[in-house]
């Protein structure tokens, strides 16, 4: 017959009282352990899908989106329908598929389709696409501040308009959402263009002149104008019908609609 293991002694003697306190702590533990009910996670592969999902940021569909708004983007830019040259300045329209995908894909889309915009506005500064006369001015004074005047602003416009309609998402439908989107990325694309205009080129002759010693904000207010106003009033509008579309069409995703889903 063989002797009796040792830590079966120890745990008999646990159950007598007849051990040390750590082996008496230790038996308990095992105790409980072994009395505990054995349980089956419920959901398991369920939780597995929905961090797929989650980590899946844009779908198919809502990049086939952005690509067609890179693309109308171009098409804009290299023909008339993306500008209305009027005296220095240039109405620009461009500014509608920035807002729209800003509205589908937040502020990632909207930084992208900003950089093609500020992109597409430089190459007007050396003849690409149309010739910009100021832009031409400008690049002959500095081709690097005039990338990044042009370059800069058209992207932070979109990272911006897409957290915009984020926010404005939360206390107002989706029609009122896109619009106001279309509204501001029309009102900041004036800001920063003029913003970074006047910082840049502030001190060259051609600016002080144009700005002929009146004060630098009513200079902005008068140089852009008639050109402001109808990029905001077609932005506005464009922008909130065709969001609306996009949303009745479930290409904007629920993190971008997710507080109210009446149109």
């Amino acid at each position: 017959m063989q002797p009796t293991p040792f830590w079966i002694k120890s745990f008999l003697s646990v159950k007598k009282g007849k051990c040390n306190p750590f082996i008496r702590k230790r038996a308990n533990t095992l105790t409980a352990r072994s009395s505990a009910p054995y349980c089956i996670p419920v959901g398991g592969n369920d939780n597995k899908e929905e961090k797929m999902k989650t980590k899946k940021k844009f779908t198919t569909s809502q990049l086939t989106v952005l690509g067609l708004m890179s693309g109308v983007l171009l098409l804009m830019a290299y023909t008339p329908l993306g500008y209305l040259n009027i005296g220095p300045l240039a109405i620009s329209f461009n500014v509608i598929p920035v807002a729209v995908s800003a509205v589908v894909l937040g502020p990632a889309g909207g930084a992208v389709a900003g950089a093609i915009f500020g992109l597409t506005s430089f190459g007007q500064c050396i003849g690409i696409g149309g010739t910009s006369a100021m832009g031409a001015v400008l690049f002959g004074i500095s081709p690097v501040l005039a990338f990044l005047q042009r370059f800069i602003p058209r992207l932070l416009m979109g990272v911006c308009v897409g957290y915009i309609f984020r926010t404005v998402r939360k206390k107002a439908n989706i029609y009122v959402s896109c619009a106001v989107t279309g509204f501001f990325s029309a009102f900041l694309n004036t800001v920063f263009f003029m913003t970074a205009l006047v910082g840049m080129f502030g001190n060259t002759e051609y600016i002080r002149e144009l700005i002929g010693g009146q004060n630098v904000l009513l200079f902005c207010c008068a140089f852009v104008g008639i050109n402001a106003v109808c990029e905001m009033a077609a932005s506005t509008v464009i922008t909130g019908a065709v969001g609306t579309a996009l949303s009745r069409a479930r290409l904007i995703p629920a993190s971008q609609i997710a507080v109210k889903q009446s149109i």
